[in-house]
């Protein structure tokens, strides 16, 4: 389990390095997918989405403020709350991301024979069933949006 757990990492690690020189932290990237999935919420639900606490979530927003990636704005339904919104930075990351892991997975698929690609399929369809019978229903949802995205 361990060597699968490492290998995944380094795969998925891969493509993120490639991307910029100014990467952000596996925290930070989920705040950025929430953001791309549903473009304008507040801190509450980005909080909710998340499972975290306010101050952690406002304390991410600022730092992918710092970036560029992420702005706030006045909220057009109260005038007490503020949108998140990504910046055109902000997409083009995920979308250099998003092709990078592509690529990166495409070639280790491509170098696999058939049959093995085939196991690893049901392997990862089994895996992603019983995720959803042990996840928050909540992060599953966003994992699952987050899912259906970036295929």
């Amino acid at each position: 389990m361990g060597e699968v757990i490492e290998l995944l990492e380094v795969l998925w690690e891969h493509g993120r390095d490639a991307v910029s020189s100014s990467p952000v932290s596996a925290s930070q990237l989920r705040v950025l997918y929430c953001l791309d999935r549903e473009e304008g919420m507040n801190l509450r639900m980005l909080g909710e989405m998340l499972g975290s606490a306010p101050s952690s979530v406002s304390r991410l927003c600022d730092r992918l403020q710092a970036l560029g990636f992420l702005e706030r704005l006045p909220s057009q339904i109260s005038r007490r709350e503020l949108e998140l919104h990504l910046t055109h930075q902000g997409r083009t990351y995920l979308s250099d991301l998003r092709l990078r892991r592509e690529e990166a997975l495409t070639a280790t698929l491509e170098a696999m024979p058939p049959t093995a690609r085939t196991v690893l399929y049901e392997g990862l369809r089994a895996f992603r069933e019983a995720a959803e019978g042990t996840a928050p229903l909540a992060r599953l949802t966003a994992v699952r949006e987050i899912d259906d995205r970036s295929a």
